[in-house]
């Protein structure tokens, strides 16, 4: 069947462009090109797409795309004793009213350290002050393959920020794309073939439709992540010099301005010394000078006169294990972003020997086993040591980290379970899988589900969970709320993304942050990109 699907596309795809072809001998193509050349050269480029999309999706196209359910804030529901497990284990059913219960708060002292280990003072950079709490999704640009998950998906009307990950990016410090098919040249319902001029597609102009059509949403291109920094190193070259740093800077902002971001999220995992750390601030206020310095020309060479001066963002992904975040200058680093997304998820998986909850607002005493991490501690930490409390985002997992063939939390195991993209992994909307029972951690402040009969534990944030993070965030001052990453959710009224932004919301509905995004890039290489896709 695959084989078969497989022809179908080239097939297709073979008419389309023949038309598309014959169209542009007409009129775009030079004269000088060889036509036959050139065929043979996009036959060959679509080839290649069919057989990556068809391995990838199987049987399916890009159109089939579900509306989005009405979302409703969920009944108060009872919380019932269990018998599974140690005496502090709960369960719940379905999902109750987060407001009753305590919240752990962190700390609000702050550190008095002088910045004397990254030099000199630095200019206080041009960043904004929160206005609401803020909602931010990261989404993977591979989501469009075997997940099926396209931009027109996004519940953009809910989300404060967008971070599309992710760009990669060379030694020398200029940003690259990825993926330049599923970025910028997939064409999806509604994209013409034969539009004149330089146009950009793919993913980047179903998001600048996004922001037309929410002014709200701010998209901001993610650097970095786990393959390319942890893996690849490729930031490393990039932090340790200056001519790198710059040219990565300058780089930032041709990102910005030819495809219409909103600013740049990095995602360095991780710096190794504080050699390292020192070189992530750096590049960091590099970055926030170049974006200001361009701002800066557009608003006095360009001159809006019904628009301010743009304020291009910049934020960073940030690490939750001491042995990492001890190696940045943190309050430094504050000082450039706009906001960090704390990465409070992973706590426990497969690299460990025990089970254990992922992303648990706090340590357990009578099972220390089952909570290596914990979100309250690390908050706790990053507020001592300078960032403002408003500046940080609690990370929220939209997934879910399996043990199988174990006894329960803190104990042995023997397996990860299928997963639904990978082992041991699985996205929330396909939990609690089907035979298991959940359960509320009230010591470690987690929930997680529980097979008897297979002995299958999955460590993830219920609904109950995430509406007690609402709270959590409320009363910590936190900055809002954020999730990696947004293919994972529900797509009905058991939606974490929805439900916590309702309760963010407050009953006013003006809790979240209203700041409009910028839509105006008159310096963009692209045609469309420069008109705000118009027409």
């Amino acid at each position: 069947m695959l084989c078969a699907f497989r022809l179908q596309c080239f097939c297709l795809a073979l008419v389309l462009l023949t038309s598309s072809v014959l169209a542009q001998t007409q009129s775009n193509v030079p004269s000088t090109c060889n036509w036959y050349c050139w065929t043979e050269q996009r036959i060959t480029a679509l080839v290649q797409q069919v057989d990556k999309i068809s391995k990838l999706m199987g049987v399916g196209g890009f159109n089939d795309i579900p509306k989005p359910a009405n979302i409703r804030p969920p009944p108060t529901a009872t919380r019932l004793t269990s018998t599974f497990g140690t005496p502090y284990v709960t369960k719940t059913v379905p999902a109750e009213n987060a407001a009753t219960t305590p919240v752990l708060q962190a700390s609000t002292a702050t550190s008095k350290s002088s910045s004397s280990e990254t030099g000199a003072p630095y200019p206080k950079p041009d960043v904004e002050e929160r206005n609401g709490y803020r909602a931010v999704g990261y989404f993977g640009n591979w989501d469009i393959y075997s997940r099926k998950y396209f931009p027109q998906q996004i519940p953009a009307s809910k989300l404060t920020h967008l971070l599309y990950a992710f760009a990669d990016n060379k030694p020398d410090g200029t940003v690259t794309l990825s993926d330049s098919y599923a970025d910028t040249e997939i064409h999806y319902a509604g994209d013409s073939w034969s539009d004149s001029g330089k146009n950009v597609y793919g993913a980047f102009k179903q998001l600048g439709l996004l922001k037309q059509k929410n002014r709200n949403l701010k998209v901001l291109l993610s650097i970095g992540g786990w393959t390319y920094t942890n893996t690849n190193k490729a930031l490393d070259p990039v932090g340790a010099s200056e001519a790198a740093r710059k040219k990565f800077a300058a780089s930032c902002v041709d990102m910005i301005k030819n495809y219409g971001f909103d600013g740049i999220d990095i995602d360095w995992e991780y710096p190794q010394s504080k050699e390292q750390g020192t070189q992530l601030l750096a590049l960091l206020r590099e970055t926030r000078q170049a974006m200001n310095d361009y701002a800066d020309y557009l608003a006095r060479d360009k001159g809006y006169a019904k628009e301010a001066r743009p304020h291009f963002l910049l934020s960073i992904a940030a690490p939750a294990g001491a042995d990492n975040y001890q190696n940045i200058p943190l309050r430094e680093v504050a000082e450039t972003l706009d906001f960090v997304n704390l990465m409070a998820y992973d706590f426990s998986g497969s690299w460990d020997n025990a089970t254990g909850h992922a992303s648990n607002l706090a340590p357990s005493k009578t099972n220390p086993k089952s909570t290596p991490y914990n979100a309250n501690s690390v908050i706790q930490h990053y507020i001592s040591a300078g960032v403002p409390s408003t500046k940080l985002n609690l990370g929220m997992p939209l997934y879910g980290r399996a043990f199988t063939n174990t006894a329960g939390l803190g104990q042995p195991y023997k397996g990860l379970g299928a997963g639904t993209w990978e082992p041991g992994v699985y996205d929330l909307k396909d939990l609690p899988l089907k035979g298991a029972t959940e359960y509320f951690d009230k010591e470690a402040y987690a929930t997680y589900s529980y097979d008897n009969a297979t002995g299958m534990l999955v460590s993830y944030d219920t609904l109950d969970m995430a509406l007690t993070k609402v709270e959590y965030i409320k009363q910590n001052k936190l900055g809002g709320a954020m999730w990696w990453e947004v293919s994972g959710d529900r797509n009905d009224t058991r939606s974490i993304i929805s439900n916590v932004v309702n309760g963010l919301s407050g009953a006013d509905g003006r809790g979240i942050e209203s700041k409009p995004n910028w839509i105006y890039f008159p310096g963009s290489s692209y045609d469309n990109v420069k008109s705000g896709f118009a027409g």
